[in-house]
């Protein structure tokens, strides 16, 4: 397939013989060698490049972005930063100013994540580079500059979102690229095997890390219709492909404990790829998305052809990797309620940032005159689905919501989960820690600061 876009501000057409190529290998092939190969993953952030569409200019890891992703797009590379005189970016020039950088090879990646938060005028800085990892300098440097760049103006120079873009592929004989969701229904149909790929922060280290061949993919970034969150009479559809950051976004103001998870998941870069589909139809133990989901009492739309069904979302996780899915049927939208007052989530990993819950813990409890009157309470981490803790839920419903009751009831959650020893917990560590969970909801319940951004010495 030909596909076209904007490279560094001119127009290329790139002949894409096998669709789930790299940018980042297309990139360094061509020469342009700032963007760096770290984890190839989307770990480090060292691939980091500005990719401009409709929808806005974010920062996403080339490494684990495929080249029919940027077809009709606008991509920056560390290159395409500077000036087209060869005057620095207000933050090239802040982190020479204030020694960000020492051996360099990190530093593209910062150049390029701190280029696009100051061209959109974010000042979010620990959320901004959360993706970019540097083990030399040390943060406090990089922080200085993104403050010491905010004084100055935006970078025309950078903007891609007036420039018009071109026709988004020539061909499409390698990949299809539904444009709506109605287009995607009859070829998963009659391709069942197929392989969709939406934000592809999962999909692309099957080609990355495991070497696979993908005969068979769509491409769902056309699919409008799926990206869309829409109210309905008794709650909100949010459609499969809405990214996490977009989801993160809306649920500001109207689920901040949900929001307030999401600004955990990943790193920024992941964040503006990753979809809430994805997270959900990958049947990871360990998404983030999910326990939050079904704590609040989401339900699914799957599609398979013309026919849609609706399932409670904790009845689609079967069993490792296994879900309730039948062939050529996929994930359309979660529908989600309008309130859940009640939640608050809970993540537990080595890093505070860019990292992999050992254990994610999601509480929903319905409290009337100090008595919970009713329960949904979910974890991630503990068995080998995103999974309710049923027995947990029955012995504290009727039951007074006070510590002494929900400490009485822990034992309940040795009937819910035999959690396993792994490299990021052991079975007992995640026990404790899914118990300590229960009790800081009750604590936090009470006014105790509960967070470590809330605890202070």
């Amino acid at each position: 397939m030909d596909i076209s876009f904007l490279l560094n501000g001119e127009t290329r057409v790139a002949r894409i013989d096998r669709p789930t190529q790299s940018v980042l290998d297309w990139l360094r092939a061509e020469g342009l060698t700032g963007t760096k190969e770290g984890c190839n993953e989307g770990d480090c952030g060292a691939c980091t490049v500005m990719l401009t569409d409709a929808a806005g200019t974010r920062a996403l890891n080339a490494c684990i972005l495929m080249m029919p992703q940027i077809a009709g797009k606008a991509l920056r590379t560390v290159e395409g930063i500077a000036a087209p005189d060869g005057g620095l970016h207000p933050v090239q020039a802040a982190m020479v100013a204030h020694h960000g950088s020492q051996c360099g090879f990190c530093t593209p990646g910062f150049v390029v994540s701190m280029a696009t938060a100051h061209l959109n005028g974010r000042s979010d800085d620990d959320d901004i580079l959360a993706g970019n990892l540097c083990r030399c300098t040390g943060y406090a440097p990089i922080i200085r500059a993104c403050a010491a760049a905010r004084a100055e103006p935006a970078a025309g120079w950078i903007d891609d979102r007036a420039r018009p873009l071109p026709a988004a592929a020539t061909g499409t004989d390698a990949a299809f690229r539904p444009a709506d969701a109605d287009a995607l229904a009859p070829w998963y149909l009659a391709h069942p095997e197929g392989v969709l790929i939406a934000g592809a922060t999962d999909v692309a280290l099957w080609v990355t890390k495991q070497l696979r061949e993908l005969p068979e993919v769509a491409f769902l970034g056309g699919c409008a219709d799926l990206q869309q969150i829409t109210e309905e009479a008794d709650g909100y559809r949010i459609g499969a492909g809405v990214t996490v950051a977009a989801l993160r976004a809306w649920a500001e103001g109207v689920h901040p404990a949900l929001a307030g998870l999401l600004r955990r998941f990943a790193s920024e870069q992941v964040r503006q790829a990753a979809t809430i589909g994805g997270n959900i139809a990958n049947g990871s133990p360990i998404g983030d998305g999910p326990p939050a989901l079904i704590a609040m009492g989401a339900r699914l739309v799957l599609r398979r052809g013309d026919v849609r069904r609706q399932i409670a979302l904790e009845d689609f996780f079967i069993e490792y990797r296994k879900q309730d899915r039948q062939p050529g049927e996929f994930v359309e939208a979660v529908l989600v309620p309008k309130a859940a007052p009640g939640l608050q989530c809970y993540k537990l990993s080595k890093r505070f940032d860019q990292d992999i819950s050992a254990v994610c813990g999601c509480f929903n409890l319905t409290v009337e005159a100090g008595v919970v009157r009713a329960a949904r309470v979910a974890f991630g981490g503990m068995a080998g689905i995103p999974k309710r803790a049923a027995a947990f839920e029955a012995a504290i419903t009727g039951a007074p919501f006070t510590e002494a009751a929900i400490a009485a009831a822990l034992p309940a959650l040795a009937q819910d989960f035999a959690p396993l020893s792994d490299m990021r917990a052991s079975a007992a560590y995640r026990m404790q820690t899914a118990q300590a969970m229960a009790l800081r909801y009750v604590r936090a319940a009470a006014g105790e600061a509960v967070s470590v951004l809330e605890v202070r010495v």
